[in-house]
């Protein structure tokens, strides 16, 4: 019988950042979430949405505020840091930024050999050093580099390093958080090749955080769009791309660049106002300042995270009354 729990998931996840005169920046606001193994879940949104920090607290890199975590079935929300270290075999993450993330002190065959020799993987250094040889040919890194240090090497190859680190000890959840939007086109389409046939040899399930959908569209089984700390539309990938509701969506979709030559003088719509406060968030929907379709309970009152459709959920009051916002229109 097919094995149907997730293998992570969160209810109601929260994570407030305490201010000076008792102000709380609101990063994470009431998140649920499922992530089924052998999955990917993309998380989406403009810089300062929440989407590392949601990450990160799922991985208890940063405590929640609230509300809980689940790994496979067991909660671990409050495990602690001895409770967490066996769990980490099961939960890593890939950095951003390919340099800032390895050592520059050890070498490439050092680095990856690093968890295993913490966590005490293999009997012997000779055979975690062998593991970590076949690491580097399982992402694609020419075994020329292993004594090489990371600031020899380029930026695709830094994170192939950071990679086969990940995969060390056989994980079956990786946190993706902007993997390659540090990096050129050429190389991002090779590291995403990498991580979906990984995710096919491996069974590994990943949350992908980026800022570019169409990145998001190319790995991702559903996606999730996150503005200031709140989840706002969640879908299947072909869903979503197909039948945007939340007006954020729609102006994030609207946002990437089309190849044809026949839109250059299409004129590009943009979001108007600013990005509100995440700091002591008040009642209302936190896109109204900026949604041309804000209506008066947007303003007055919280929108409910429906679901419209078998899988696609929206919190936005004129697609939860029964209205329909303009595809295109922020």
């Amino acid at each position: 019988m097919e094995n149907k729990q997730p293998l992570i998931k969160t209810v109601d996840l929260k994570k407030y950042f305490k201010l000076k005169g008792n102000h709380y920046l609101h990063a994470v606001d009431g998140v649920n979430l499922e992530i089924m193994p052998s999955e990917t879940l993309g998380v989406v949104g403009e810089s300062g949405c929440g989407k590392s920090t949601l990450g990160r607290t799922i991985l208890k890199l940063i405590e929640p505020s609230s509300g809980q975590i689940f790994y496979d079935g067991e909660e671990i929300t409050h495990y602690s840091v001895r409770q967490m270290r066996p769990m980490r075999k099961n939960i890593q993450i890939i950095f951003q930024d390919p340099y800032a993330c390895l050592d520059a002190r050890k070498s490439v065959i050092d680095i990856i050999a690093e968890y295993m020799v913490i966590h005490h993987t293999y009997r012997t250094r000779h055979e975690i050093y062998n593991h970590a040889a076949e690491l580097m040919d399982q992402v694609g890194l020419a075994r020329r580099y292993a004594n090489m240090y990371p600031h020899e090497l380029d930026g695709g190859r830094r994170q192939r390093v950071g990679i086969a680190r990940a995969l060390s000890l056989n994980p079956k959840f990786i946190m993706c958080d902007e993997p390659v939007s540090a990096l050129d086109v050429s190389i991002q389409a090779q590291i995403l090749n990498l991580l979906m046939d990984l995710q096919d040899q491996l069974g590994l399930a990943y949350m992908f955080v980026t800022h570019d959908l169409s990145v998001v569209k190319h790995i991702s089984d559903n996606i999730m769009v996150m503005y200031l700390g709140l989840c706002v539309e969640k879908a299947p990938s072909d869903e979503l791309f197909a039948h945007p509701l939340h007006p954020y969506t729609q102006a994030l979709l609207a946002a990437i660049p089309k190849p044809d030559i026949t839109l250059r003088n299409q004129q590009m719509k943009l979001i108007r106002g600013e990005v509100t406060s995440p700091i002591d968030v008040k009642p209302g929907c936190r896109f109204a300042s900026r949604c041309d379709h804000c209506r008066p309970e947007c303003l007055e009152r919280d929108p409910e995270f429906t679901e419209i459709s078998p899988g696609h959920f929206v919190a936005c009051h004129m697609v939860t009354a029964g209205s329909s916002v303009p595809a295109g229109q922020p």
